[in-house]
């Protein structure tokens, strides 16, 4: 009990916390938190009574509430005004992480971009197994504009909460039923893959622009320079499944792999994705 009613003096008080004691005479200065006496030399005296005050402030600016809240926060200590400052921040905290694990699951789809064009083989027709991917998409027609394309491509993830059109992995969707038709220019949609975002099973047939690419066997081939040389591509690639036995489903899903790293057109690679069975 003693040693409670001991004062410290603002250093001591301030390594005990771990702070500059500039910090304490700023909050002093500002009347957010005052010294428990001042010595008659002006020196201020803190008391460990003072303690749990002094870090619940600390708790709140770490947490990024600003001084304004704060100060009216003091001048009005509840159990009801801390836990709505505190769900406040949960709820920052959550936006954050959320948005943390995206730039994550970004990263990790570039990095296996780069390590497909280091190992690539553009010659290759391969079948690859992959897993359920969770789309938005969104309508368009043979008519569109690439201008247009990017303007809804960007639209679309911001719509999501996306900060970035990099945060998202995004590309473009053929009908198979029009592949096998010989109309290899019939794009119905374009596909976003917003990483944090959980489609209901019910959405799978693609209701209200959502999709459920689905897991399985794909044949996974590779295109470089002018998109007028596509269907030639897709020409092989429907030998190669008739060859091995294999029907196509659903949709060809298309996306350039490496935009990030080229200056000329005549390099851009795109990835050919279709499901089969």
């Amino acid at each position: 009990m003693e040693k409670k009613s001991k004062l410290l003096t603002i250093g001591q008080f301030a390594a005990l916390h771990g702070i500059n004691k500039k910090t304490l005479m700023w909050y002093d200065e500002i009347g957010l938190f005052k010294p428990a006496a001042t010595a008659d030399n002006g020196y201020r005296c803190y008391s460990y009574h003072q303690s749990p005050v002094l870090e619940t402030i600390l708790l709140l600016r770490e947490l990024d509430v600003s001084l304004t809240e704060i100060q009216e926060f003091m001048k009005n200590r509840s159990a009801e005004n801390m836990k709505r400052l505190l769900d406040e921040r949960i709820a920052d905290l959550d936006a954050q992480i959320m948005h943390l694990n995206a730039v994550r699951k970004t990263l990790h789809n570039h990095c296996q971009d780069m390590d497909t064009l280091l190992s690539m083989d553009l010659s290759e027709i391969s079948i690859v197994e992959k897993k359920e991917r969770h789309l938005v998409t969104v309508e368009i027609d043979q008519d569109i504009s690439f201008e247009k394309e990017v303007e809804l491509i960007t639209a679309e993830t911001t719509r999501y909460g996306l900060g970035r059109l990099h945060d998202a992995s995004y590309g473009s969707m053929l009908p198979v039923s029009s592949l096998l038709e010989g109309n290899f220019d019939n794009y119905t949609r374009l596909f976003i893959e917003i990483p944090f975002f959980e489609i209901p099973a019910s959405s799978s047939g693609g209701e209200s622009g959502l999709y459920v690419q689905p897991a399985g066997s794909y044949i996974r081939a590779f295109h470089k320079g002018s998109w007028d040389k596509l269907p030639a591509r897709y020409q092989e690639i429907i030998a190669y499944a008739r060859t091995h036995g294999l029907n196509p489903y659903g949709f060809s899903f298309e996306k350039g792999i490496n935009e990030t790293v080229i200056d000329r057109i005549e390099d851009y690679i795109v990835q050919i994705e279709i499901p089969v069975r």
